[in-house]
């Protein structure tokens, strides 16, 4: 493959990229309009699926994805990921109810959760491995998704107040069909020749585990209580598929994730690390928008503004990693300065009150960018420096199943402890109290919200302090590695 190739499918893949990350965070600022349209009735109550239909799609078929890489090679499971996600974004733009557009958006999310896990697999193959060693991809992937975040709300808002809510679907199709005809034209990629068995049985025990988990995140504690029958219930199920999937991945020919990558110190604690940042993340994010628009009274989309900083640390740490990677620095060193400013950063914002200055706010949101900016690209570079070449898809779709999984869990443990510690100080009150108490009480409710808040800050600051021990145990076990790989002097 020529250097201009190379550059091309680089291109490409940052294309694909933007590509998710937008549609990840542009659906937000249309919410409202849609359930306006759609069904102003009971739309409302069925919002969440709108997301949750995304989600659990593009989670199931994950492990999937990176065995179909593996086996038939990334460039054609890539062109059937973006194939199916802008079918999916074709039909949500033209459905006419709730129940349609839900269904759809399982489409979209068929093929969504290969765009940024597919794509990652192909970069990988695009770079030779002192490249790949550098970390250059994952860094440059980091600044992408970075600008994304930051400009997907904006581009939803103005999408939605200016030619209507569809358009935040349809706007998918000029790029996908362009990154969709440049990758079947133009992208060349080692070809697969050995034909291997898929474990089907397994892919559906890793969709029903996380399908399960899902439910469970989403449903616990807001639909239904914790210690009712459906969540017991469904969390029995979840346990049962979990425990079916590792024992048809002990036995089966050609596991969809294998057990034999968590024998590989670098893979099994890269997979760890990265559930517990996805986990961080959400309580970050989610928590960060609840804070300024509850206890500070900023507008949604205002709000949104306010994780700009944040993108900006990112996409400022991603430069700068990758400058000094090309510089000889090795990969492990950002996961320990980056997990080091996530926590410095939750930590402060563990501190904020209702007064704190919201340009304190913003400057702890850089910070926390900062350390995420490191974290994330650069767990992907090494653990795909540390898989076995043919197991590069099933190790990297691995990086992105952990982190969903993180996610989820995030949600679940960060909104249990957000509305227990609220109750605690508001006896007799729940979440909902601080928007429609008025007067002093209201005062006292927004104190006892935004010290509930803190404690979640804190909460996910203690999950960062897990990543930085096993960001330096990992040091250690590639010194180790490193040390072991050195020849013996002779007698």
């Amino acid at each position: 493959m020529s250097v201009a190739q190379r550059k091309l499918g680089m291109l490409l893949c940052l294309l694909t990229i933007v590509l998710a990350v937008l549609d990840s965070n542009i659906v937000s600022a249309a919410t409202v309009p849609i359930v306006h349209d759609l069904d102003p009735v009971h739309g409302i109550d069925r919002l969440p699926w709108l997301v949750s239909a995304f989600s659990l799609a593009a989670t199931a078929l994950l492990p999937l994805y990176g065995k179909l890489c593996d086996v038939y090679g990334a460039k054609r499971v890539l062109l059937g990921a973006v194939g199916s996600f802008l079918l999916g974004s074709v039909l949500c733009g033209a459905a006419q109810s709730m129940g349609e557009l839900i269904a759809f958006r399982a489409v979209q999310g068929v093929g969504g959760g290969g765009l940024m896990s597919v794509t990652m697999v192909v970069m990988a193959q695009l770079q030779d491995p002192e490249e790949r060693s550098r970390g250059k991809g994952g860094a440059v992937g980091g600044i992408v998704a970075g600008l994304g975040m930051a400009i997907g709300p904006l581009v939803g808002a103005l999408f939605t107040d200016h030619l209507g809510w569809r358009w935040i679907f349809y706007v998918n199709l000029p790029l996908g069909l362009l990154v969709l005809a440049g990758f079947a034209l133009a992208l060349k990629l080692p070809q697969t020749v050995e034909r291997r068995g898929l474990d089907f049985l397994g892919a559906t025990l890793a969709a029903a585990f996380a399908t399960g988990l899902l439910l469970v995140t989403e449903w616990g504690g807001k639909d239904y209580g914790w210690t009712s029958p459906v969540i017991l219930g469904t969390s029995a199920a979840t346990l049962a598929a979990l425990g079916l999937f590792l024992w048809r991945q002990a036995t089966a020919a050609e596991p969809v994730l294998p057990l034999s990558l968590f024998r590989i110190p670098v893979v099994r604690i890269g997979f760890a690390v990265q559930g517990l940042v996805g986990m961080g993340m959400m309580g970050a994010i989610v928590y960060v928008m609840i804070y300024l628009q509850v206890a500070r009274g900023i507008a949604p989309t205002t709000a949104s503004l306010y994780l700009m900083p944040m993108a900006a640390g990112m996409t400022g740490a991603g430069l700068l990693a990758t400058r000094l990677l090309s510089r000889g620095h090795r990969p492990r060193t950002f996961l320990v300065a980056g997990a080091g400013c996530s926590m410095l950063a939750l930590g402060l914002l563990g501190l904020s009150g209702p007064d704190t200055p919201l340009w304190a706010v913003g400057a702890e949101l850089t910070l926390l960018g900062a350390g995420f900016g490191q974290l994330i690209g650069q767990l992907i570079t090494l653990v795909q420096d540390a898989a076995p070449r043919h197991q590069l898809g099933v190790a990297t779709t691995g990086i992105r199943f952990f982190q969903t999984l993180g996610n989820a869990l995030g949600a679940a443990v960060f909104g249990t402890v957000l509305s227990r510690v609220f109750e605690a100080g508001r006896p007799g009150r729940t979440l909902g109290a601080v928007r429609v108490v008025t007067g002093p009480a209201r005062e006292q409710a927004v104190r006892s919200f935004t010290d509930a808040v803190d404690v979640v800050f804190l909460s996910a600051a203690g999950v960062m302090v897990l990543v930085l021990l096993l960001a330096l145990r990992l040091r250690s076990v590639e010194s180790a590695g490193a040390a072991a790989e050195q020849p013996v002097p002779a007698a």
